[in-house]
């Protein structure tokens, strides 16, 4: 009799030969578990993996858990290596130093045997950060198409650690991720800041690149330091305490989750757009003659409605020419505040839960017809001004054909609701982001850190220099490399530009990076001119990661002779109304980019009011004054969240920080 020894796939027939089969299998299959249960099988981070990099000329962890007592053995490159696992069933064995190379294999045994396949050494850099380092390519497929269809390069991977945070303790492993091959599909997920930098120290140094992708939209930085870094900070450290509380934590999930609910279950209630027995707004059959006009883009707190939250309905009739029916086609809305559903001639196109991603909805065949057509967009709004972000492209393509979107619109208020119930984002907690997702990493050898992080710390920059001198130290010690590169990304030029002199947070928090650099083996990729005032997620991320890659040439790869930066302010020195300052990073020489007269400076007297000054270059030097300063104390450059016009660069083409020759940094807010 054949036995089968799989439960998972019996199904028992109503005989004798089938219940003998039962019985042999339940025999068999207790007999093949029960040593399962006495001997744990080797077993693996998701670090250590099929497909994975190992970092050259280092000090390689291989790792895992088994039995305790139990024997563990490591084969790689024809040697073989041997530890015991300790009482708690963990076990590490660390690599000689490697050369750059591969594919290679590695088998792993103890009571059982597994083989990682396809293992290149060369250079991993774990890339973390907050939204503008984890925008994937996918969001990018527009402005980067060749490049996307060029990226076939199995010598760049990346590993995509997936969200986890951790109150209680320092998580051993992720929950998901594996080693992905960069090729056309794969890289739509890989970050685009981390893509392109990775893809430049590849050229450069023909060596396989590995990339931990470790960030999280919206994190501060305090989520990512350690528990022992937290100590530095009383409070950030009794607000990771209270969450150790999980009774506490599932409470507060429970009441919040219910609550935004009844939010938006009185919320579709009260829309008249869908009240029950009515031809719902979305209907091209709809009577909408009695609605109102509003310009799109625009936000209609400025154009009527005033600063309600609730729904706000929008229609618009077009023409389509008929050689746009038939082809594939998209509609793009730019950005909407908050969510979106669009309807073209009745049917669901598209619809995005939150203000940020693009809306590019490809249109389902037979929806755009030849002539007349009604696109409806019903607009739900939780806080803050509602509407569509200027300056986007609101158009219909297909056929090689666009319709201009933009214009008058007819809109009208569906329901009205008070502001959405907050809620509380865990993943932001104090230390919760290390536990979860840096934890894990640190036994694997890195080359060093990218860091694109600093937004949402920008409303409250009086610490964020501790902060981030206390990241890069906590970090350095728990990898174990005390000279570990950390190479960083300033913020980049944000939100509408302003005629005069003032205070910006984003300026402010600008400056501490700037002021950053002190800490030995760091790196700063300025990006003033990368950004767009109106998107917090420029899609520009081929700038940062050239300039992350110039950075770290320099700083990890030992370039000396490379300009690797734009101007960095040195020194100030007064003479009458007039301040000579001096930078580093000067290059073969300092430029007004796109000639004309140098802008950006501002020039303050003892009281502090900074009004716009005159600049010019001398040699290395920019002298800077105004005829209404008679006595300068301070001078100030690229001070704004937007600075428009800021036009000093070295003749590499590299942008100049922004400062202020104050000794302190003045703590102003941001407006965000």
């Amino acid at each position: 009799m054949t036995c089968i020894l799989s439960l998972g796939a019996f199904r028992p027939q109503p005989s004798i030969a089938g219940w003998r089969g039962l019985l042999c299998t339940l025999v068999v299959g207790s007999a093949l578990l029960a040593p399962a249960r006495a001997v744990a099988t080797v077993r693996l981070p998701r670090l250590v993996s099929d497909g994975m990099v190992l970092q050259r000329d280092a000090n390689v962890n291989v790792w895992g858990w088994a039995a305790p007592q139990e024997a563990v053995s490591v084969t790689f490159l024809s040697k073989t290596h041997r530890t015991t696992t300790g009482a708690d069933g963990k076990w590490s064995i660390k690599l000689p130093r490697l050369k750059a190379g591969g594919p290679f294999e590695m088998t792993i045994a103890a009571s059982n045997k597994l083989v990682i396949k396809n293992i290149l050494v060369g250079d991993v850099w774990l890339c973390s950060g907050q939204s503008n380092m984890e925008t994937p390519m996918s969001r990018l497929r527009d402005k980067y198409p060749e490049v996307i269809a060029q990226a076939t390069n199995p010598r760049i991977r990346q590993f995509d650690v997936p969200l986890t945070y951790a109150f209680d303790k320092p998580r051993a492993d992720f929950t998901g991720g594996k080693w992905m091959e960069a090729n056309p599909q794969t890289v739509l997920q890989f970050s685009g800041v981390a893509y392109f930098f990775a893809k430049e120290i590849n050229a450069k140094y023909q060596v396989p690149v590995g990339i931990i992708k470790d960030a999280v939209g919206g994190s501060p930085a305090e989520a990512w330091l350690s528990g022992d870094a937290l100590k530095q900070f009383p409070t950030y450290e009794q607000q990771a305490a209270k969450y150790k509380d999980s009774t506490l934590v599932a409470s507060i999930k429970q009441k919040e989750q219910a609550a935004t609910a009844a939010w938006y279950r009185q919320l579709y209630q009260a829309d008249k757009g869908e009240a029950p027995g009515q031809t719902p707004w979305y209907a091209p059959t709809f009577d909408a003659s009695g609605w109102k006009t509003m310009q799109v883009p625009g936000y209609w707190a400025d154009q009527g409605l005033g600063p309600v939250n609730g729904v706000v309905w929008f229609r618009k009739e077009f023409d389509a020419p008929a050689a746009m029916v038939g082809p594939p086609a998209r509609i793009e809305l730019g950005t909407i505040v908050d969510a979106d559903s669009v309807y073209l001639n009745g049917k669901l196109v598209g619809t995005t839960g939150y203000q940020y991603p693009p809306r590019k909805y490809e249109l389902p065949a037979g929806v755009l017809k030849p002539g007349k057509n009604v696109l409806v967009v019903r607009v739900i709004n939780s806080s803050g001004k509602g509407g569509f972000t200027p300056e986007k492209k609101y158009e219909l393509r297909a056929g090689g054909q666009t319709v201009d979107l933009r214009g008058p619109w007819q809109y009208q208020l569906g329901a009205t609701a008070a502001p959405a119930p907050g809620t509380t984002t865990f993943q932001y907690t104090p230390g919760s982001l290390f536990n979860g997702m840096i934890a894990p990493v640190r036994p694997y050898a890195i080359k060093g850190v990218l860091w694109y992080q600093g937004e949402s710390n920008a409303g409250r920059p009086a610490d964020y220099q501790a902060l981030l001198t206390a990241l890069i130290a906590d970090w350095r010690k728990h990898f174990q490399q005390p000279n570990l590169p950390f190479i960083y990304a300033q913020l980049p030029n944000f939100m509408a530009a302003k005629k005069e002199p003032g205070e910006s947070g984003w300026a402010v928090m600008r400056d501490i990076q700037r002021r950053g650099l002190a800490v030995p083996h760091t790196g700063m990729a300025v990006i003033l001119d990368a950004g767009e005032w109106n998107d917090i997620h420029p899609l520009d991320k081929q700038t940062p990661g050239h300039r992350l890659a110039l950075a770290a040439q320099k700083v990890a790869y030992g370039e000396k002779n490379l300009v690797a930066s734009g101007p960095l302010y040195q020194s100030m020195q007064v003479a009458g109304n007039k301040v000579t300052l001096s930078f580093a990073s000067a290059g073969s020489g300092l430029v007004a980019k796109g000639g004309g007269p140098l802008m950006g400076f501002a020039v303050a007297g003892t009281d502090k009011k900074f009004v716009w000054a005159q600049a010019k270059i001398e040699g290395n030097k920019v002298v800077v004054w105004s005829d209404q300063v008679t006595a300068p104390v301070a001078v100030r450059y690229a001070w704004a969240d937007n600075p428009e016009g800021a036009n000093l660069y070295n003749k590499e083409g590299l942008p100049a920080s922004t400062f202020t020759t104050e000794p302190e940094v003045p703590l102003a807010t941001s407006r965000l």
